[in-house]
């Protein structure tokens, strides 16, 4: 049954969640155990999911061939403690980078442990899709935090659209060969596929391989509805995007959309310019089969599921080029301030905002996806309005 409900509809229902329990052994991560029967209020399943889970999260950094960097969070032994930092001026063009000289914020920062030994047990594994001019950690809000609610996350550059190359590009340098994106997805699968096998692999026995699912934002969306008809994939959530790329300029056609048959969960901003909640989210959850799920959060914008709007003082990666005197470049590429900024300045709402929103939808989705909640915690329209932004929630089930 297919129910819209707009946020003035809330019920009043009681929902289900989880327990999680403590290990025994000192030097793993307490398991999470299944859903019980404890009973919590709409605003505490809203919440359930928005903090960290019981697991210390570890990173690493792989390598698909060619020397393409996977970067992978995982749940890390109990007691691993530390920060891992990126700058994005680190991730774009020297030529580029050498120019963004302003005392501005450009790093984001995640309590993550650089290579700790893997928690005891087998952990779903969930590929993740940068978006155009993208990168591997552009997400790591979310990338971590599931990790800390027992998840393996694997995250390639995908070389064809991620912002070093496409700048590099932009800037006249030399192509590359590059793989298709859902090729990246599917490499990067059979590679941590590989590191559950391989003996004296720090991920040996940790890797739930008939647990596996996809996420992607952007043109990342779209990769991962290329993915998600793969033997192995239990399901897919889309932020940002839909089976129509390119925005209301895209020609329209006649002929229906047609998505893969497997559970999915849509995320989208109300504000979006990139592309658009109504023009093509929209549509794709009414494409998708049952069961699915659209979560449109209200002023959100195009990068509200992404790092990005983290640098520059919230203005973005735009923020820290225009401070650094690089506005004539931008001028002159507005296909790069758009993405680089869309969602980041107001009337959008913060990250602040949103951020808590994303984390909370997308981990209890997958948790439900993978049989760790017996019922959904908190996915139901009764949640639309216990959020500091109102979020409208449709469902078909």
């Amino acid at each position: 049954m297919r129910v819209r409900v707009l946020v003035a509809a809330l019920a009043t229902l009681a929902l289900v969640t989880s327990a999680c329990g403590g290990g025994d052994d000192d030097a793993a991560a307490p398991e999470v155990e299944e859903t019980t029967s404890t009973t919590l209020s709409v605003a505490e399943a809203a919440a359930a999911y928005t903090g960290p889970g019981p697991y210390p999260v570890g990173v690493t950094t792989l390598e698909l061939e060619g020397a393409i960097p996977v970067e992978v969070w995982y749940p890390a032994v109990e007691g691993s403690t530390g920060e891992d930092t990126y700058d994005v001026r680190d991730l774009i063009p020297p030529s580029v980078s050498q120019l963004l000289t302003a005392e501005i914020p450009a790093t984001f920062t995640t309590a993550a442990a650089r290579d700790a030994d893997v928690a005891d047990g087998e952990f779903p594994l969930v590929l993740f899709s940068h978006g155009y001019t993208g990168f591997r950690q552009q997400s790591t809000f979310l990338t971590a935090h599931l990790a800390s609610w027992g998840m393996i996350v694997a995250a390639p550059d995908h070389w064809s659209r991620d912002i070093f190359h496409t700048l590099d590009t932009f800037l006249g340098g030399t192509a590359i060969e590059t793989n298709d994106s859902v090729d990246d997805l599917r490499l990067t699968r059979v590679l941590m596929e590989a590191e559950q096998a391989a003996a004296g692999s720090p991920f040996e026995g940790h890797v739930a391989t008939n647990q596996i699912a996809a996420v992607g934002h952007s043109a990342g969306g779209g990769t991962v509805l290329g993915i998600a008809p793969d033997g192995g994939i239990a399901g897919y959530v889309s932020m940002a995007s839909g089976a129509r790329l390119g925005g209301p300029d895209a020609p329209a056609s006649d002929e229906p959309l047609v998505l893969p048959d497997k559970p999915s969960l849509f995320l989208a901003g109300s504000l979006d310019g990139i592309v658009s909640a109504e023009e093509t989210t929209r549509p794709s959850f009414d494409a998708a089969t049952a069961p699915s799920r659209l979560w449109i959060i209200e002023g959100a914008g195009h990068l509200a599921f992404s790092d990005l709007c983290t640098f520059g003082n919230g203005s973005g990666i735009i923020g820290v080029a225009v401070a650094s005197g690089l506005g004539p470049f931008l001028d002159a590429a507005p296909q790069f301030r758009s993405l680089g900024e869309d969602g980041c300045l107001e009337p959008a709402v913060s990250v602040e905002d949103t951020f808590p929103i994303v984390k909370h939808v997308v981990t209890s989705w997958l948790r439900e996806l993978f049989g760790v909640d017996a019922v959904p915690v908190g996915l139901g329209p009764d949640v639309a309005g216990e959020y500091s932004v109102p979020v409208e929630i449709e469902e078909n089930l």
